[in-house]
């Protein structure tokens, strides 16, 4: 008795294995772009712009030198939180929606 008798699991096995290569293949291959992505984020009516790849490092980031104000300083260090958390927030967004999703998991 072999795996095509348990059950008539043997039969698929092969199949299987198969799908959950092409699973592998398929999120390797999302990875890798979501990696080579650039998200940008730009707030303040553009006096902060920030640049990140989809590895989470920040490739640039831009300050309108007419957003500096040394009597303000909470008002650019919170433009500048806004724009990374929104390309934290988008390189996110992407992970989950170009990743291949495995059917009974979610």
């Amino acid at each position: 008795m072999g795996y095509n008798n348990f059950g008539g699991f043997g039969g698929n096995m092969n199949q299987l294995m198969r799908q959950a290569q092409k699973m592998q293949e398929d999120m390797e291959r999302a990875r890798k772009e979501l990696e080579e992505s650039v998200f940008t984020s730009s707030v303040g009516g553009g006096m902060v712009e920030v640049k990140m790849n989809g590895k989470r490092e920040m490739l640039s980031i831009d300050i309108k030198s007419e957003v500096i104000d040394p009597d303000d300083k909470e008002m650019l260090e919170d433009l500048v939180m806004s724009a990374v958390n929104d390309c934290l927030g988008q390189i996110s967004r992407k992970e989950r929606d170009s990743m291949p999703q495995v059917p009974g998991l979610f």
